[in-house]
């Protein structure tokens, strides 16, 4: 008895100091949420002036990250929404909406009235019901600077049969964050883990959240059993009977000293069950053990459902950090999980089957003569090293891994002495993404897509557009559907004067139309608000411009808004124009 319940009262008591954390962070960041909340409004203010869907032919979208990929359930189509980019200067936030269609390797860009606010970090998930849903919950907004972060707590629901967005407003969501993880068990998203952070605080969340796609509304899951630790950026995937979720990875950070954290990247696992009737359901958490070979550890990998009841990541980063560098080592390789038997696999690529029997029937009477003695034994992977320099000098190093079968094939191909260039020419190495962090990967019809994503060169973080494929039965080869573009590969240095510095703005409007919405760059946009007058102080101008700009919170903040936290909003907003207009 003492012992258990010394057991309940440590939990207790790790339960109370996480809640008080979590209302010190909040009350801390309630000030700086409040001044992103005004940028938030005014990129809003833009996307009100859309009143039609608007469908558009377009290139394939500009670089970005932490993006939600999804595959549209009815049609041949995958659904691309927001997003980050990052050029050394400036962070842009997106809300574009893009749909690719898969056989005609086709771009549209489609603009719907009303939609999310501007984001990234946030999840998706689609269901059937209705011509197809695609729901969308939390993510952050990051200032300009990339110094300040506003974390969502919102539900939105987009009909894709229709094509317009919904806000659904139930109580007892979870509360603001970026990082989580949400999939669809049964007739329910359930949420889990994330973390949210401010300027001082931070803190990373284990609780899980189930919104119920039947009634719309919330609840909180209490499980029993010993679950994950806190951690945002896990793998989590619906077990195939659809009473489950397997949970695996993450990262999170804790504060080792005063003004020093140390991040943690997990490679535990973890099955969360339900058991019971819908309206009796129990959930229970227990630790599992899989065999075979599991990835090293890694944060930031992409991850994905694919047929058989096989999850899969890809990529990923493993920093190193010490209290004065941190140093990440990319990946560009894909394992899978069989859920069914517990086990973990790494993927290896086959090459082109129809063209190795081309290559090989001159040498069949060679092979049939060979004993396992006198056969060679199996080499390693061969890695090649690409060099990209790009506009500015910078040297991107692409580093592609030829798979140890393909390797010695390819050897053989230089010791035949017919040298067939065709078959030479088949038989090139295999391409494979970069490696990189932070992409986008979804499933449809059995192929894995993978888009975008970021890798490091030093100092600087490129964002990357490129759209791969892979088909999961075959596990052929990578089809590039997308090429990187070095030009995208942007980056402004510190030590910029300020004229170059606008001449990099102006040009990185020529080659990124999309970013128009940026409004602070734009002239016609600033022209609708009030001027200001020469020699006029912001007090002045926000005491004769009052009215415009509590107006314009009001319609952005919706009619429910409360009257002071519109003052709040509307005094930010003018705030904001009048200091770009100095």
């Amino acid at each position: 008895m003492g012992k258990k319940g010394k057991k309940e009262k440590k939990v207790k008591g790790a339960e109370k100091t996480a809640a008080k954390m979590e209302k010190k962070v909040s009350k801390r960041s309630k000030r700086e949420e409040e001044d992103l909340e005004a940028l938030i409004a005014e990129f809003q203010s833009l996307d009100a002036k859309k009143t039609q869907v608007l469908e558009t032919a377009c290139p394939p979208p500009s670089p970005r990250l932490n993006a939600s990929l999804c595959a549209h359930p009815e049609k041949d189509e995958l659904i691309l929404f927001g997003g980050e980019f990052f050029n050394g200067k400036k962070t842009f936030l997106y809300n574009e909406l893009f749909f690719y269609n898969i056989k005609k390797n086709t771009w549209v860009k489609a603009e719907i009235p009303n939609p999310p606010p501007r984001r990234c970090a946030q999840q998706a998930v689609v269901v059937p019901q209705g011509g197809g849903q695609m729901w969308i919950f939390g993510g952050e907004f990051a200032s300009p600077d990339g110094e300040q972060f506003y974390h969502y707590k919102d539900l939105w629901v987009l009909h894709l049969g229709t094509r317009t967005w919904e806000q659904i407003k139930a109580p007892g969501a979870p509360s603001g964050r970026s990082g989580h993880r949400m999939v669809l068990s049964k007739r329910q998203l359930l949420v889990f883990g994330g973390f949210h952070e401010s300027t001082r605080d931070y803190i990373y969340y284990n609780d899980i959240h189930a919104f119920n796609l039947d009634t719309f509304t919330w609840s909180r899951l209490q499980p029993t059993g010993t679950g994950p630790c806190p951690r945002s950026a896990c793998q989590m995937t619906p077990t195939p009977d659809g009473n489950g979720v397997i949970i695996y990875g993450g990262y999170s950070k804790n504060r080792a000293k005063k003004d020093v954290d140390k991040g943690t990247i997990h490679s535990d696992m973890f099955l969360l069950r339900r058991e019971g009737k819908e309206e009796q359901e129990k959930w229970t958490w227990t630790r599992v053990n899989p065999s075979g070979v599991k990835p090293p550890p890694r944060s930031g990998f992409s991850l994905a459902v694919g047929p058989g009841g096989r999850a899969l990541l890809f990529g990923g980063v493993c920093d190193e950090e010490d209290e004065e560098s941190l140093e990440g080592d990319f990946f560009n390789d894909l394992y899978f999980y069989d859920i069914n038997k517990n086990r973990w696999f790494p993927a290896q690529l086959k090459g082109n089957k129809s063209e190795k029997k081309k290559r090989r029937r001159g040498k069949k009477g060679e092979q049939t003569n060979e004993t396992e003695g006198e056969k060679e034994e199996p080499q390693g992977p061969t890695e090649i090293v690409k060099e990209i320099v790009g506009e500015d000098g910078t040297v991107m190093t692409i580093k592609e891994v030829i798979p140890a079968a393909q390797a010695e094939e390819d050897s053989e191909e230089e010791e035949e002495e017919d040298g067939e260039e065709e078959e030479a020419a088949a038989m090139a190495p295999l391409v494979e993404p970069c490696p990189r962090s932070s992409a986008m990967a979804t499933v449809k019809h059995g192929k894995l897509y993978l888009y975008g994503g970021m890798f490091e060169v030093g100092d600087r973080q490129f964002t990357l557009s490129d759209l791969y494929s892979l088909d999961l039965h075959k596990m052929d080869q990578w089809d590039v559907l997308v090429e990187m573009d070095p030009k995208t590969q942007e980056w402004l240095e510190e030590s910029e004067s300020e004229d170059e510095e606008e001449a990099a703005k102006g040009g990185d409007d020529e080659e990124e139309d999309e970013e128009e919405e940026e409004s602070e760059e734009e002239s016609e946009e600033d022209a609708d608000h009030p001027p200001v007058k020469p020699g006029e102080a912001l007090a002045d101008y926000q005491t004769r411009t009052e009215k415009y700009w509590l107006g314009m919170a009001r319609a952005n903040m919706g009619a429910d808004a409360k009257e002071k936290k519109v003052q709040k909003v509307g005094h930010a907003m003018a705030k904001v124009f009048f200091e770009d207009q100095e």
